[in-house]
């Protein structure tokens, strides 16, 4: 089917909403993908790009070049993601810091509601399916509860390092590439370097996203086309456990003062009632409602779109 110029305006938005989920850490671009529909075309089309691309240009031209990688698809999304993150990173890190409840409340409700859309594409369960998902829930929430290392000035190849391996964790399912980036200590500083332009930073941790996402697509795509259904339910897990990390009442644990500012390394997640300081209950339900919805939204918006819906 041929997409016209609405499918890849659709694809720019769903572009954005990935962006706009990695600058916020706790948060999966990937999981914005799976539940817009769009996941395994990306691990697809991310995966073609080697040096037979090359050789297609070679022999039969751009025009063939760029149908082999699916270029327009490609372009329309990371135009989409491109623009949110040098948009809205620094809003991410503003509501972060103003407003932590409302805008956890509202990922968490998104990312609950996105579990029963993507759980749902698992069409075969049996023990091993069962077995997969919790030991993916199990890792994703092991990594929610590890302690952050302390931001500074860090290497080229620390930052190259960081990126290769946030970009592993941003295409998968429930694991934040954006939170990966605070566990390694660079998350304040590659956001920074963002924000003022720095594109000596800025190369080498695009070089290192690069070069992870090259390396780790060709391995989901492999994983896809040879056990779809536990792959699947590892990605479903992923989700499950990144709800830790996105739960809107925290207790500071441990925060260590870094160059002036204080920076929280370790946190738990509490009730409401064992929250210190206002927990804005009604507000966060209004956010966790908005978030959720959201995904009903989108649900029906991929159903309309779907090529089986098209006269």
């Amino acid at each position: 089917m041929e997409r016209r110029l609405k499918d890849y305006l659709l694809i720019f938005l769903k572009g954005i909403g990935m962006g706009a989920a990695d600058a916020v850490p706790g948060v999966s671009g990937g999981t914005i993908a799976f539940i817009s529909g769009i996941y395994e075309e990306l691990i697809t089309t991310i995966g073609k790009v080697d040096f037979s691309l090359i050789k297609t240009w070679k022999n039969k031209g751009f025009s063939a070049m760029w149908k082999q990688l699916n270029g327009n698809f490609l372009l329309a999304l990371l135009m989409g993601i491109g623009i949110s993150i040098f948009s809205l990173m620094h809003v991410a890190s503003y509501m972060l810091e103003n407003h932590p409840i409302l805008i956890w409340s509202f990922f968490f409700g998104l990312v609950l509601a996105s579990i029963w859309f993507v759980s749902k594409e698992i069409k075969r369960w049996h023990l091993g399916t069962l077995l997969v998902l919790i030991i993916g829930a199990v890792t994703a929430y092991f990594i929610t509860t590890l302690t952050a290392a302390p931001s500074a000035e860090h290497s080229n190849f620390y930052l190259f390092l960081s990126g290769a391996i946030a970009v592993v964790a941003m295409i998968l399912p429930g694991i934040s590439g954006s939170y990966i980036l605070v566990l390694l200590g660079t998350y304040k500083e590659i956001s920074d370097a963002v924000t003022d332009l720095d594109f000596k930073k800025l190369f080498f941790v695009a070089t290192g996203i690069i070069v992870g996402l090259l390396s780790f697509s060709k391995i989901l795509k492999w994983l896809f086309s040879k056990y779809e259904t536990l792959t699947l339910a590892a990605l479903t897990g992923f989700i499950i456990g990144s709800l830790n990390k996105m739960w809107p009442w925290k207790k500071t644990l441990e925060e260590k003062v870094i160059n002036g500012e204080t920076h929280i390394t370790a946190e738990q997640s509490v009730l409401p009632a064992q929250f210190e300081g206002d927990p804005k209950i009604l507000a966060a339900f209004i956010s966790f409602l908005i978030g959720f919805l959201l995904i009903l939204f989108l649900e029906n918006i991929a159903k309309k779109m779907s090529p089986s819906n098209e006269k």
